[in-house]
């Protein structure tokens, strides 16, 4: 039987669509690996378990959360920049690690080409907070107490480049002020300099603070977001305390080695999403002082668009800064 070129062509067209079908259709055929770029224990190993065993359930296969950490996390990062395009290496990251050390260290990948988006999972914004004497009870009372006194006050930090202290930069650049910073080995250390009474203040996330404010062991001053935290709904927002867009999120992402192909970032993005719509998920993340993004930020399209906007936002701030990790 003679075919027409038309049906060729067609015959053609659904021959090459064969393997992205079969490809679809067969992955995950093994297990997935979900690269934490910290220890376990911290934050980012816990909501990457928290998503795996979700995933694992929705998708049939194991989701294996491997541990790789160094250097801020550039090193777990660059494992998965590096990895085969397949769906079989995805990067739990943050905020931190995609956008900041992006502006702090030489890395030999681009965190924005060089990684295929997935999705947004959550937030930790950050938490202006001081010791209980601290003659302020206000963000108003806080910028007037830093003001009265330039470079003495001083805020402990987790180390150089770190949250805490790229977000006490972006404080001081947007109020005006001027004091030291004091690193510490971690947010346990920094935390107990505070309660002790060695610095004034920090930067902290949730996690940590939340327990020390609800005691009044600590005072806290504001939430460095647009909306409370239902942990702590009497904490104002920089917004509502007086100061404006003194915004902080160390926010949460999944991403993929770039070139992944588009029906296997679809299948991931499908499966995360309906990890962060699963009740006992969103329970999790919360009892961590995480918050969630609506489900219009949560495609891969929307995260490449707010890391790019992110990335505009902190880079010239880390840059006009100088940090410098040696």
């Amino acid at each position: 039987m003679k075919l027409s070129r038309r049906r060729w062509l067609q015959l053609a067209a659904g021959a090459a669509a064969l393997p992205a079908l079969a490809r679809a259709q067969t992955w995950p055929s093994r297990p997935v690996t979900l690269v934490a770029p910290f220890p376990a224990g911290g934050p980012v190993d816990t909501i990457a378990r928290i998503l795996g065993e979700h995933m694992q359930r929705s998708l049939g296969q194991p989701f294996i959360v491997e541990n790789v950490a160094g250097a801020a996390g550039s090193i777990g990062v660059g494992r998965v920049a590096r990895a085969a395009p397949d769906g079989y290496t995805l990067l739990v990251g943050q905020w931190s690690t995609n956008i900041a050390n992006a502006a702090i260290y030489k890395l030999p990948y681009d965190t924005l080409t060089d990684l295929q988006p997935i999705a947004l999972l959550s937030n930790n914004p950050g938490l202006i907070v001081g010791r209980p004497s601290l003659p302020a009870n206000d963000l108003k009372g806080l910028i007037a107490w830093l003001k009265a006194d330039p470079g003495k006050a001083t805020q402990g930090t987790s180390g150089v480049g770190g949250f805490g202290h790229i977000g006490g930069v972006f404080l001081q650049r947007v109020t005006g002020t001027t004091y030291q910073f004091v690193p510490y080995r971690g947010a346990a250390p920094m935390m107990q300099g505070l309660l002790g009474g060695q610095v004034d203040m920090l930067i902290d996330t949730p996690t940590t603070s939340i327990p020390q404010i609800r005691s009044g062991a600590i005072k806290g001053f504001a939430v460095m977001s647009k909306t409370r935290l239902a942990a702590l709904p009497d904490l104002p927002t920089v917004d509502e305390a007086g100061t404006r867009e003194l915004y902080l999120l160390q926010w949460n992402g999944v991403w993929a080695p770039k070139g992944t192909p588009g029906d296997i970032v679809t299948k991931l993005n499908k499966a995360v999403v309906g990890a962060m719509a699963d009740p006992a998920v969103r329970q999790k993340h919360s009892d961590l002082g995480q918050e969630f993004y609506p489900p219009e930020m949560q495609t891969p399209a929307a995260l490449g668009a707010f890391q790019k906007t992110e990335m505009e936002k902190w880079r010239p701030i880390i840059s006009g800064a100088n940090i410098k990790v040696e």
